[in-house]
């Protein structure tokens, strides 16, 4: 059964201006449910993190001030979001949710969070809409908890996961992989275990066929034993700050390539949402849906 993680704190009230983007958190389990690709079944609500979790990823200092809502102006700035206890409430949800995700991939070999990805957040700081990692969270857990030995992070929003890639810098069981937009946010760069920066206008083609070999060979070479992806959908030619030219149909053989792969070595894999800011609503909307119709139709 594919296991879905959403939950009414993921929908967050927020200004006008930043409503746009969050609005996928509601419509995007709707279009599914819909469509009948999940059921009600299918989807789980999870419950907030155990602080302790937050802890084995994010320092305490930086944990105690958020939690308290004392970050610094120029803290939340980085953030992009205005600070409210709503929003730290809502991180520490979605963090559980692709921790709860992980042990059912465990189980079903994969499962899906709505939300997610929040891969610019560091050990010490949030930045670029993200509070807390939650897939470095659930790569803790699991590694601590001995359910996994050998983690591979297959980020392919179109933003270099730089706040992943730092907090992993010192772990040799967690293997950082960073497909992005080379010119794209973050302007400097952390150092993934592989990072492949692209050319603006990068096409299905070269971007498709980079994919494919490379994690084909990663899985060769690091041999994991569960694969976290970052599948943002900001890699789309239609998103206004992705500069890629991947189409919508590039973006799910994108998907189906990460998922294919995992399924035929036996590798269990959750995915979490990541990016995706097209003007259009649908193009946001569908290139999401794609994810989980794919998920739904290699694993089930």
């Amino acid at each position: 059964m594919l296991k879905v993680a959403w939950s009414e704190q993921y929908v967050l009230s927020l200004p006008p201006h930043h409503r746009f983007p969050m609005s996928k958190y509601e419509v995007l389990p709707q279009q599914l449910l819909y469509e009948g690709t999940i059921k009600e079944e299918n989807i789980f609500r999870p419950q907030p993190l155990e602080e302790k979790w937050i802890l084995a990823t994010h320092q305490q200092e930086y944990w105690q001030r958020l939690s308290q809502l004392q970050l610094t102006p120029k803290e939340v700035r980085r953030t992009g979001f205005p600070l409210s206890r709503e929003l730290v409430d809502r991180e520490v949800v979605i963090a559980n949710g692709t921790l709860c995700c992980a042990k059912f991939a465990l189980q079903y070999g994969v499962a899906m969070n709505i939300a997610g990805g929040t891969h610019h957040a560091f050990t010490d700081r949030g930045e670029g809409f993200c509070l807390l990692n939650d897939i470095a969270i659930a790569s803790n857990y699991l590694l601590e908890s001995k359910l996994a030995n050998q983690i591979l992070v297959v980020d392919l929003d179109v933003h270099q996961g730089n706040g992943t890639a730092q907090i992993f810098k010192q772990e040799p069981r967690v293997f950082t992989f960073s497909m992005h937009g080379a010119n794209n946010y973050p302007l400097i760069k952390e150092n993934s275990d592989l990072d492949i920066g692209l050319a603006d206008r990068t096409d299905d083609a070269f971007y498709l066929k980079t994919l494919d070999v490379n994690l084909k060979n990663l899985i060769d070479q690091v041999q994991p034993d569960f694969i976290f992806f970052q599948s943002g959908v900001d890699i789309l030619d239609t998103d206004k700050l992705g500069r890629l030219n991947v189409t919508r149909q590039g973006c799910k053989t994108r998907d189906k390539i990460v998922f294919t792969a995992a399924k035929q070595n036996g590798i269990p894999i959750v995915a979490s949402m990541g990016g995706g800011y097209s003007p259009d609503f649908k193009d946001i909307i569908e290139a999401h849906a794609n994810t989980f119709r794919l998920a739904q139709e290699i694993f089930f």
